[in-house]
């Protein structure tokens, strides 16, 4: 994907969350009698603006398109004309200027809700959490899950899909094991307890599902394109065959066939594969190569899972209107909390900091899921907008959360903080916020280079 479309879909993702959330403050101040002066997307120099509505609120588009705001009339912040006095947010009670300033982030978790419902009414498409074999010793191994067995729930709420399954046990991650009930391939069901104990933190950042020894079964891989003068063309392998095993180790997805070959650089592998019905055994050695500085090995080969065998694994997650809201609504207040929870993983060091994402990794993500289709872009704006509404509402000032803050201490102390508390709070908000946005911005970079 080109970097222009990176980049025009990652301004159409922040224009959406930053008009939506300044119109979350904008509706609540109206609604509370607060004038409004202007309302604008980006910051710095006004590019363009237009004045509407009885009190002549300029809406402009800004040179810095990094976020927005809603100036509102205050006299902390300039002359405020005196028939407007009385419409000055600082002249409103705490509780209207906390329902002022809470309106942002809200009207982002609020969108959270509204896309993801969305795309339960349309249908998720997923595919079932049909397992394969465990490799021997792995956690799912020693809970007894066997090849075949469908997973049906994890901690007692209902799995759809193989996606809902690595969303359940991500939620768990930090607990000793999780209970996955499953249905046998004789209809019965049965509860396995998965020990979780055994990753790292650092496990739960990548791969997860394997390294707990998860696999999905999508059966026998085919081989959808055999490459020139690589060891599998001279070996004799072709296209439309299906590898069965390898090494007499069945395999039942193209990870199976790339883990087996990665794993063994230079080494002879035997191929047992499926033939217009008759099985062979083909050996071949695979050819070493160098990622990430270590060595590697490959057979040479474009695989994909039978299409009869994903027709029958697929899955589309669908629910009415009214569940789709509860569904909706039950999302986003899982990754809300699931958001915080990492947030207060990695101040404790339970988790890397390299999980905090700046601009270019989000252009990056937001080209990626465009080129994905619809319904992954529409997931997609819904999880940046809670985490855009999640990080509003933290503690830091100038943040809606640190705002927050100080409303909240002036209901306990019975008056404004002072205006020396508010411009050292500015300052270490300042600092604060110049720093999360250097580690963002470096790990960037970092994933670039």
């Amino acid at each position: 994907m080109d970097l222009a479309t990176k980049i025009l879909s990652f301004l159409f993702v922040l224009a959406v969350l930053v008009v939506i959330h300044e119109l979350g403050h904008y509706l609540v101040a109206r609604w509370c009698g607060v004038k409004i002066v202007r309302f604008s997307v980006g910051f710095g120099r006004v590019l363009w603006s237009r004045r509407f509505g009885p009190d002549r609120t300029e809406w402009a588009l800004s040179a810095v398109p990094l976020g927005g705001y809603v100036k509102m009339a205050d006299e902390r912040e300039g002359d405020v004309d005196p028939a407007d006095l009385s419409r000055a947010f600082n002249r409103q009670s705490v509780w209207k200027r906390i329902a002022i300033v809470a309106a942002g982030p809200a009207a982002n978790l609020l969108l959270a809700i509204a896309l993801f419902a969305g795309t339960y009414v349309a249908g998720i498409p997923g595919q079932k959490a049909l397992l394969a074999s465990p490799p021997a010793g792995s956690a799912a191994a020693v809970a007894g899950l066997a090849a075949g067995d469908l997973v049906v729930a994890v901690d007692g709420v209902p799995v759809a899909s193989w996606q809902d399954l690595r969303w359940r046990l991500l939620k768990a991650s930090g607990r000793e094991d999780a209970a996955v009930e499953i249905e046998r391939q004789g209809g019965s069901r049965a509860t396995r307890v998965l020990p979780l104990s055994g990753l790292a933190a650092s496990d739960w950042e990548g791969p997860f599902v394997t390294v707990l020894g998860l696999k999905l079964d999508s059966g026998p891989p085919l081989i959808d394109q055999v490459v020139a003068g690589k060891p599998a063309a001279r070996a004799g392998l072709l296209a439309g065959d299906r590898i069965v095993a390898i090494d007499d180790v069945p395999v039942r997805s193209p990870a199976d066939v790339a883990v087996k070959t990665n794993g063994a650089p230079g080494r002879e592998l035997v191929f047992r594969i499926e033939r217009a019905g008759a099985l062979l055994s083909v050996p071949l050695v695979t050819e070493i190569v160098e990622r990430d500085g270590r060595r590697q090995g490959i057979a040479g080969v474009q695989l994909k899972v039978d299409p009869a065998t994903a027709s029958a694994l697929a899955v589309t997650v669908r629910y009415g209107v009214v569940d789709a809201i509860g569904q909706g609504v039950r999302k986003t207040w899982e990754l809300s909390v699931f958001t915080v929870k990492m947030l207060g993983r990695m101040l404790v060091g339970a988790a890397s900091l390299k999980n905090i994402s700046g601009p270019i990794t989000m252009a990056d993500y937001a080209g990626q899921s465009v080129q994905a289709g619809s319904l992954v872009f529409v997931g997609y704006l819904a999880l940046i907008s809670i985490s855009l509404g999640v990080l509003n509402l933290l503690p830091v000032p100038l943040l809606d959360g640190g705002h927050l803050l100080y409303y909240f201490a002036e209901i306990i102390k019975g008056s404004p903080v002072s205006d020396r508390a508010f411009e050292v709070g500015q300052r270490i908000g300042m600092a604060v916020l110049a720093m999360l946005m250097a580690l963002a911005l470096f790990n960037d970079l970092s994933r670039l280079f």
